[in-house]
Formats: structure tokens, C-alpha cells, sequence
């Protein structure tokens, strides 16, 4: 063998000791990806435990009811301070800070024309809002003024709008307020809410402002309020058998926020609730869309439900009045058998106790 051929045997011979370490380095790379795929699929495995286990119970992970800026945002502009008040809301006016503190709460409602109804939903709400803080002054006031008018001209009480309740206060010299709310999802009335806070925020040395009965869907870490509430509601649900369905009838909105029912059907889902269905009078889905999968999951007997927290003109006439244009006659029609269960959602002890803990957040904020 001369020189040159000896010495290219050799460098094959180093070439194929190269490839063979570079093939056992391989080997060895891919068991160890694999390894460590398995151990983070055990872990996405543990951590999509404990997230459904917090959204089936609808479990707080944090405590705090509003959304925090980043903390590396080191002088947010006003733009982006407003446009961050997610939650509830809070606003501390500089100027007004000498002044010593008196505090008071508004809690705001839409109101409702039937009495009976107001008494046992709203009036019943308010004053369990009251007995969680007693030596407090609690004003009630209606957002509706077409109600407000109404019931001043056939039962002589004067509710005050959130701006009339919030000038009485300033004049009685009360310097810290807190707006609670008793809407169920933040559209159009919770949005007239939103404004007053904006408006007269300034008016006082602080001023906060509460969320709505169902806010947060699980979102920032914060509580399901629509797991939350569907539990809380769920306590005054009929027994449904195989042909049995619930029909659960929500307002609706203009609002984008319309969206919320879409979540809350899918909730219903989660929640293992079968043959329950929302709708809602002014929105979507309406009954008309809801009437097909009652017959696609064989539907022959519906009870009506107002999903609303008072059982007023919407529950009484669209949903259970017997004109040929309402709910039930329309069902009727359809072929359904259809009983109506007419009580507002003010009257079930376990939502009243929500609004008193959405009451209590504002107030806890405007006493930091």
C-alpha cells in the first residue's frame, strides 16, 4: 500500500468514526426531546387540570377586581389610563384632597313599573346591600327615566336618576362615593353607569365604581361571574327529563356586549346543564333561532324563565302574556307544551348575595 492510499484509508476510516459519533449524538438527542416532550406534557397536563377545575367552579385565582397596567409603564397617559379601567373603577380627584372624608354608596338599577315585583327584587337587593354596611347612606336610583316618571305619576315615590342621587350628595357635603350597580352584563344601562362615573367623577375627593353581576369570564386570572352566576340561578331550575327544556330569557342589547349570552350558553355547556337554552327579547339569539334546537334535541315540554332581575313587562307580556305574538303562544303554536315560571332574578337569595359582593367591591375600593 503506498502513502497516498494508506493515508485516504485513513481519513475514510476517521470520516466513518465521525458519521458513527455523530449518529450516536443524534440517538441520543432525540431520547432526550423526547423526555422532555413527555414531562412537558405532563405538566400542560397538570396545568389544564387546575384551569378547568378553576373555570368549572368558577374559582378567583386573584382577589382584585381590576385589570393593572403593566408595571414597566412608568407614566401612562391619560388616554391609556381610561382606556385601561377595566374592572372596578376607581379615580381619586387631586384637588379634593384636603377635604375630610364622608362617604356614601349609590346603587343604580333600570327600575321597573311593577311594584310588586320592585319590592321583591330591587328593594330586596338594595336592603342586603344596606345591612352589609350599616351606618352607610344608600341612595337608590333609577337609570330608566321613563320609569322613574311613571311611578312618580302613579305612586307618588321618586326614585332619583344617578345624577340627581349624586347632587343631593355633593350638597349634604359628602366627599367619597361608590357606584354599585344591579345590571346583569355591562351593555347599554351599564354603559349610562359608566358615563355618570366619567361625568361627576370629579365632583367628589374619590369616587369608585362596581361591575355588574356577571363581568369577568375567567379572563386576568379573575373569577368566572358567568359560571358564578349560572350556579347561583341554577338553584330554582325545574327537574328536566329527556323531553324537558328550559328557555332562560335574557334582555339583549345593541351593545357589543350582546356577545356575553353566546358565553353564557356556552357556560351552560360546561357546566353539564342539558336542554337549557338563553334568549333574549332584543338581541341575539332570539326565540326564533333557539325554537330549531329544541325540536333537533327532541323538545316536547318548555318552561319560561326570565333571566333578568326583575320579572316585569318583558317577563309578563312578551315572555308569558297570552297575546298570539308572545313567547309562549308563539311555542304553543310550534307544537311545545309551556309552563312560565315568572319571578326575577332579584328574588333568588344566592344572586342577591353576588350583588351585595359587587356592592362590596366598590366600596372597598373607595375605602384603600
Amino acid at each position: 500500500m503506498t502513502s497516498a492510499e494508506w493515508h485516504s484509508t485513513l481519513f475514510q476510516f476517521i470520516g466513518l468514526i465521525l458519521s458513527l459519533v455523530t449518529f450516536i449524538g443524534s440517538i441520543v438527542a432525540i431520547y432526550y426531546t423526547y423526555q422532555n416532550l413527555k414531562e412537558m406534557k405532563k405538566q400542560l397536563a397538570l396545568a389544564s387540570a387546575i384551569l378547568g377545575l378553576a373555570v368549572s367552579f368558577g374559582a378567583p385565582v386573584v382577589s382584585n377586581a381590576a385589570y393593572q397596567l403593566n408595571e414597566e409603564v412608568k407614566d401612562p397617559t391619560p388616554a391609556l389610563k381610561e382606556a385601561a379601567a377595566i374592572g372596578v373603577r376607581t379615580h381619586n380627584t387631586e384637588a379634593l384632597q384636603n377635604l375630610p372624608n364622608k362617604d356614601a354608596m349609590v346603587v343604580m338599577s333600570f327600575g321597573t313599573t311593577y311594584k310588586d315585583t320592585r319590592v321583591k327584587t330591587i328593594d330586596a337587593t338594595v336592603d342586603a346591600i344596606k345591612a352589609a354596611h350599616p351606618n352607610t347612606k344608600v341612595i337608590t336610583a333609577f337609570t330608566s327615566h321613563i320609569i322613574r316618571d311613571r311611578i312618580q305619576q302613579k305612586e307618588g315615590i321618586t326614585y332619583p336618576t344617578p345624577e340627581e342621587a349624586l347632587a343631593e350628595l355633593k350638597k349634604d357635603g359628602y366627599t367619597r362615593v361608590a357606584l354599585a350597580s344591579l345590571d346583569v352584563i355591562p351593555g347599554m344601562e351599564y354603559n349610562y353607569d359608566a358615563a355618570v362615573y366619567n361625568l361627576y367623577k370629579n365632583d367628589f375627593k374619590k369616587m369608585t365604581l362596581g361591575t355588574p353581576l356577571m363581568y369577568w369570564m375567567g379572563q386576568e386570572n379573575q373569577t368566572d361571574q358567568v359560571i358564578e352566576t349560572l350556579k347561583a340561578v341554577q338553584s330554582q331550575f325545574p327537574k328536566l327529563g329527556k323531553e324537558d327544556g328550559l328557555l332562560i330569557m335574557a334582555h339583549g342589547t345593541p351593545d357589543p356586549s350582546n356577545a356575553y349570552y353566546s358565553v353564557i350558553q356556552d357556560r351552560i355547556h360546561t357546566l353539564g346543564m342539558k336542554n337549557v337554552f338563553i334568549y333574549t327579547v332584543e338581541g341575539t339569539p332570539n326565540l326564533e333561532q333557539v325554537i330549531p334546537q329544541l325540536k333537533l334535541h327532541g323538545i316536547k315540554h318548555v318552561t319560561l324563565m326570565p333571566f333578568m332581575m326583575v320579572a316585569g313587562d318583558h317577563a309578563n307580556n312578551d315572555m308569558a302574556g297570552n297575546e298570539p305574538d308572545s313567547h309562549k303562544s308563539i311555542l304553543e303554536k310550534e307544537g311545545f307544551k309551556v309552563d312560565t315560571y315568572i319571578h326575577g332574578l332579584g328574588e333568588n337569595q344566592n344572586i342577591r348575595n353576588l350583588f351585595v359582593e359587587r356592592a362590596n367591591e366598590a366600596w372597598d375600593a373607595l375605602e384603600k
